[in-house]
């Protein structure tokens, strides 16, 4: 049965793998795929690059992140109602925002701030 405690520190551990690893996935596979160069040929190339990126050990790494994050999930959802634990996804959000400007070097601009913001306020409403 669902644990109705919201602070129960194992679920929210959890909850936290989660968010580290989809972040982390999400940037080892944009940093690895833009420094592959992908051309812009036809539909051969495509598959090509695709094939080689499944080749790319940081790229494996990425979806390997991917699969425990989903594993996380699912320990997660066996502490936490659904409700309360898929709000705090959304900090997986804000991870990508500040990490890839800060090793992607991603641009900031006034729209992502303030939805950034948005994301983060929302996240403490939801929560209490």
């Amino acid at each position: 049965m669902l644990n109705a405690n919201k602070m129960d520190i194992v679920g929210h551990i959890y909850i936290a793998i989660t968010i580290i690893l989809t972040v982390y996935g999400q940037l080892v596979i944009k940093w690895q795929v833009v420094e592959m160069k992908t051309t812009s040929g036809g539909l051969s190339q495509k598959i090509l690059f695709i094939l080689s990126c499944f080749a790319n050990p940081w790229i494996l790494s990425g979806l390997a992140g991917a699969f425990f994050a989903a594993v996380a999930w699912m320990l997660a959802m066996t502490r936490f109602e659904l409700s309360y634990a898929y709000p705090f996804t959304s900090l997986g959000f804000v991870g990508v925002t500040v990490f890839s400007m800060v090793f992607l070097h991603e641009s900031l601009n006034l729209n992502t701030i303030v939805g950034t913001t948005f994301v983060i306020i929302g996240l403490i409403i939801l929560s209490r």
